[in-house]
């Protein structure tokens, strides 16, 4: 079973002691035999199996196992713990090599990444304007200064660097190289950013352990419908928030208008977007995001429609999810996730959604 080592166990004689029960006496030891090189032995335990015939049972004794063997179980241990681990990952292999292949073509604002740029016009002031609402006061010119956010899948940083610009310090990520090569070449036309953004080529799991609780918080524009393992994907994201962090993501709804026109229009007639950009199965419905949320102990705050006119390349607000929408949702405290009674963070949701409908019409003009 493991290289260098072969084992010969007694245990088919022992077997066929226990089926004929009472035809012997207490058997004299079997030792479990090895077949090993002088250089594998190091340490030893002794492990020896004893049959009574008066009950027809089986039982252990320490018997001798070769260190060799223990180093071989454990080799098959880790072995099996980093495919569950991969089999876990937010990252699809497959569809990064949708993204290799236009790495270059992140900043060509009338490019395939054209949607993305003018999205900004609606996703920062959403980050921004959210934050906010949680400090007293702020810098004219830079109201986010002080804050931490991760931005996950940034691809080239079409949204890091506004909210560089914005005062906050931003840690990029994404898993394909070529995409921050492209990011951090583009940082370098302003020099503002070079110490405010950071990019790194990594996954969000790669780097929960280094950063729990570290960021105010974390941005994932257009990256879950691209994640093959959502739940894993989310409790990273509230792993690295600090208590009371914000999260904000900006995803497709999983309908069928979605599929007609995201994947067949946008894709495979309009050529909106690269076909294979997208999988339908992975879109992701406002109920069952927000039901990962607080299973997750964060409560979503926010849920808006986002609508995409292709014939003026702009985004506006909606009510209707049906496409696209943003949500917000803040990391519980300690003491609200503890509550035995429905936690402030919860109560204030319809407070929060009522408000955000209120102010529908101000974020549509």
């Amino acid at each position: 079973m493991w290289p260098g080592v072969t084992l010969r166990s007694a245990g088919a004689r022992l077997l066929g002691a226990t089926g004929c029960r009472g035809s012997r006496g207490r058997s004299a030891p079997a030792a479990a035999s090895a077949v090993y090189s002088e250089n594998q032995i190091s340490r030893t335990s002794h492990n020896k199996p004893w049959i009574d015939s008066a009950c027809g049972s089986m039982y252990f004794r320490p018997s001798r196992m070769t260190s060799a063997c223990l180093k071989g179980v454990r080799a098959h241990r880790l072995l099996w713990t980093r495919l569950h681990s991969a089999s876990r990952s937010s990252v699809d292999r497959e569809g990064l090599k949708v993204f290799l292949a236009l790495a270059h073509k992140w900043w060509d604002e009338q490019g395939v990444y054209a949607p993305l740029h003018s999205m900004n016009a609606l996703r920062v002031p959403f980050i921004r304007d959210n934050l906010l609402k949680a400090v007293a006061s702020h810098q004219p010119g830079i109201p986010l200064s002080g804050m931490k956010i991760l931005d996950v899948g940034c691809g080239g940083g079409l949204l890091s660097e506004p909210l560089g610009r914005l005062g906050a310090s931003v840690l990029g990520i994404d898993p394909v190289e070529e995409n921050i090569k492209t990011a951090q070449h583009h940082r370098t036309f302003d020099p503002v950013l070079d110490q405010r953004v950071e990019y790194r080529v990594c996954s969000l799991e790669g780097i929960v352990q280094e950063s729990a609780e570290t960021f105010d918080a974390v941005v994932a524009s257009e990256v879950v419908e691209h994640v093959p393992d959502l739940e894993t994907f989310i409790q990273c994201c509230c792993q690295v928030l600090k208590p009371g962090g914000s999260l904000f993501i900006t995803t497709i709804n999983r309908t069928q208008l979605s599929y007609a026109l995201g994947i067949v229009f946008a894709e495979q007639i309009a050529h909106i977007v690269p076909k294979g950009t997208h999988t339908w199965e992975k879109f992701v419905s406002p109920e069952k995001l927000e039901s990962i949320l607080e299973s997750n102990g964060l409560s979503a705050q926010t849920i808006v429609g986002m609508l995409y006119n292709p014939f003026s390349g702009r985004w506006r607000w909606t009510e209707n999810t049906s496409l696209n929408y943003a949500a917000h949702a803040v990391k519980c405290k300690a003491q609200e996730r503890e509550a035995p009674v429905p936690s402030a963070c919860k109560g204030e949701e319809a407070g929060a959604r009522a408000e955000a409908s209120a102010s529908g019409a101000v974020l549509e003009s």
